[in-house]
């Protein structure tokens, strides 16, 4: 007995020529016009501070640092999601905020994140992007939790930018 070669266009009865098309996909988010307007942001943002991402984070958490070398040069590096939305765009424009005010020009450390925090918030106004309620309230628990932070370290005095979150 010989074997025909079928293949299941023969099965059904349908030649390539009448092969149905397939449904046009919709649009991928990476073509959607937000992940293109946090796109441009993020590479602006890395050229704009000289910033270099060591990793995207998966969780809603973020690290900025410098790295500087005996012979005078500086990395710049952050860690933190790629933003997709309002919370996770909050929490990389927090960390580039660190590198924009400046490392250790607020003290107490507590002050440095406050005004991290309000470079992360208006920089997202001012590009029309949508600060929510929710990263208003993971921006003061954020705060809440640097003022005790610095208290449990022996904090002497308390700047007034910060006593609403005490």
């Amino acid at each position: 007995m010989k074997w025909a070669a079928t293949t299941l266009w023969d099965l059904l009865g349908l030649t390539k020529r009448t092969r149905p098309k397939p449904p046009s996909k919709p649009p991928s988010p990476a073509d959607s016009p937000m992940r293109q307007r946090y796109d441009a942001l993020v590479a602006e943002m890395k050229q704009t501070y000289g910033i270099r991402v060591r990793k995207w984070r998966s969780s809603s958490t973020g690290c900025a640092w410098i790295v500087r070398y005996d012979d005078g040069d500086e990395r710049r590096l952050i860690e933190a999601p790629y933003p997709k939305g309002p919370m996770s765009c909050a929490i990389f424009l927090h960390e580039v905020g660190h590198h924009a005010i400046g490392f250790g020009t607020h003290r107490p450390r507590c002050l440095e994140e406050y005004h991290a925090w309000q470079w992360a918030l208006q920089t997202m106004r001012a590009k029309g992007l949508n600060v929510t309620a929710a990263v208003e309230k993971r921006m003061a628990e954020s705060l809440r939790y640097a003022v005790q932070k610095a208290r449990r370290r022996g904090l002497k005095s308390l700047p007034p930018q910060l006593s609403a979150y005490v």
